[in-house]
């Protein structure tokens, strides 16, 4: 007759499992790596408005800083994007993509600390763009349009300056 005791342990990926004292059984029901979760998806992102008022808010992997804002209530503006202007897909290759890219400088973000080197580099269309819409005094190393600049895994805790909004909203 063969005995099993059981008890409960914490797995290092944070699940609670049962630990058998039978070797035979606990080979049999080793933890393995379950399927993904949705929190593997999603970091934060701290926002930080024209006044100063600090929020912390979810953001996708893989979306833009502006799609994330617009689903946490977060105000940016109006934002017209084309395609993509062109990938990286080396050090020495740039893949011209033929898309308009983006169209408005409305959306214009500054992202500093955690992951911000992350952010693909700025294209010759988003430049512009930020160049024709804010004065020079306005824009820095650290600008961005929010449209432009997708969510990595490693910008979890990075932070987002809104500066004062362009008006935009003259009939």
């Amino acid at each position: 007759m063969i005995r099993l005791v059981s008890k409960r342990v914490l797995c290092q990926n944070g699940a609670i499992s049962r630990a058998f004292s039978s070797a035979a059984v606990a080979e049999a029901t080793s933890t393995t790596a379950g399927p993904p979760s949705v929190l593997d998806s999603i970091v934060k992102l701290n926002v930080v408005d024209p006044s100063g008022a600090r929020r912390t808010i979810p953001a996708y992997i893989g979306k833009s800083i502006y799609e994330n804002c617009e689903l946490n209530g977060v105000e940016l503006g109006p934002a017209s994007e084309g395609g993509v202007v062109e990938a990286i897909r080396s050090d020495t290759w740039t893949e011209p993509l033929y898309g308009e890219g983006p169209t408005t400088g409305f959306d214009h973000i500054l992202i500093v600390g955690k992951g911000a080197e992350t952010a693909g580099p700025k294209t010759y269309k988003e430049s512009a763009a930020l160049g024709d819409y804010w004065d020079e005094d306005e824009i820095f190393p650290e600008s961005r349009l929010a449209t432009q600049v997708f969510v990595t895994k490693e910008m979890d805790g990075m932070t987002v300056y809104v500066p004062d909004r362009l008006v935009d909203d003259i009939p």
